[in-house]
């Protein structure tokens, strides 16, 4: 199984339609792919499409699995839930897949997945919400770090800094609600007061009076933002453009190097908890993640030209699992979602997944780093 993983590295490809037509091969595993290629998401489904689609290729070049080639297809939801529950019927009901990678986004993911459940067909989402696997869905899987464990890091990070006061900004999307709830719950845990808690449109691309409003608590040291869209530069440019200088901290939703392109300078300084894919060159030689998170950045960089991101890990990740799931029990539902849930030390580039049928996430706190934004790249934070 990890020989297998250990071969897949990719990229991928903006597309809603079969990648390999169906009568090139006598028998084709069916996957599906629900992803935000283009719109407001597009940071996160883009690069998991073009990952999938590099994934693809790479498999069947190998002669696919089992000698059986994967049949991609990818719906192009643009973000849209609606869209999303279309696509999921689709898939489902026409297409007959054996499992569907994505949603791109946490509110999509919590619309299909009762879909997916009564469907009896594996979803390997690419979302993070905790309440996507929380409480668990027999065949609903997702591959991205818990947002309980984020927000941890974030406190535990805080408190080293002497930080007891806080403002919560959360876009008003699945991902942003579910993260907004967690640090309510958590910070208390951490003797930290959130004394501003502001939700914002999602798709604003002016945030100067929620940041002027929590501006004016002169009891906030530091805010946290919790979204995945485009807004987590808008936040960061309207708090310098204010001249307020509090620490901000993101969540782990702002692992892609564009959103510090779009906030320019004011990305500077930025704290946040991802995955070790962003600092993959800075681990040591022995570290169990090292070879492959090199493997699938050269790969994606040298095809795309463009630097990886960890929302194309989380696809990376899905499909690795749903492929050492399908070498091990076929091209059967039951079967492979029963073979995902008992994984066990299956190394991606979020973590060490560890799955059971009490976790379909498979991941512990320990999957974070923590980071920061210098000289316009991400590099491991130490503190200050």
């Amino acid at each position: 199984m990890k020989k297998l993983v250990s071969k897949f590295l990719m990229a991928v490809v903006a597309v809603t339609f079969i990648v390999v037509p169906a009568a090139a091969w006598a028998e084709n595993i069916k996957v599906g792919a629900i992803l935000a290629v283009t719109g407001g998401a597009s940071f996160l489904g883009g690069p998991e499409a073009r990952t999938l689609e590099m994934m693809v290729e790479e498999v069947n070049s190998r002669g696919g699995i089992n000698g059986n080639m994967i049949e991609l297809i990818i719906k192009d939801s643009a973000g849209s839930p609606e869209k999303a529950i279309s696509f999921a019927k689709q898939l489902i009901e026409e297409e007959n897949v054996l499992a569907i990678i994505g949603p791109s986004t946490s509110g999509e993911t919590l619309k299909i997945k009762t879909i997916c459940e009564e469907a009896k067909t594996p979803l390997l989402s690419c979302a993070a919400a905790e309440v996507i696997v929380n409480p668990v869905a027999a065949y609903v899987f997702k591959t991205p770090q818990n947002d309980s464990f984020a927000a941890q890091k974030i406190f535990m990070e805080m408190n080293k800094m002497g930080i007891s006061k806080i403002a919560v900004l959360a876009g008003n999307t699945g991902f942003g609600k579910a993260g907004k709830e967690q640090l309510l719950k958590i910070a208390p845990e951490f003797n930290i007061e959130v004394v501003e808690a502001e939700v914002y449109d999602s798709k604003s691309n002016d945030l100067s009076a929620v940041v002027a409003k929590i501006k004016a608590n002169k009891d906030v040291q530091a805010v946290v933002n919790w979204s995945i869209v485009p807004a987590q530069a808008i936040v960061a440019k309207n708090m310098r453009q204010a001249g307020w200088d509090v620490p901000l901290f993101q969540s782990h939703g702002f692992g892609n190097i564009k959103y510090v392109e779009a906030a320019g300078p004011a990305a500077e300084g930025i704290i946040f908890p991802a995955g070790r894919l962003l600092i993959a060159d800075t681990l040591a030689d022995d570290h169990p993640q090292k070879s492959l998170l090199l493997e699938y950045k050269k790969n994606y960089e040298d095809k795309y030209a463009e630097p990886v991101s960890t929302f194309g890990g989380h696809a990376y990740d899905a499909f690795s699992i749903l492929m050492a799931a399908v070498a091990e029990a076929g091209n059967d539902r039951d079967k492979v979602r029963a073979a995902i849930e008992g994984l066990q030390n299956f190394a991606g580039t979020g973590g060490i997944f560890n799955f059971s049928a009490e976790d379909h996430n498979g991941l512990d706190i320990d999957a974070f780093q923590m980071m920061i934004v210098k000289d316009a790249k991400f590099v491991s934070y130490t503190g200050k």
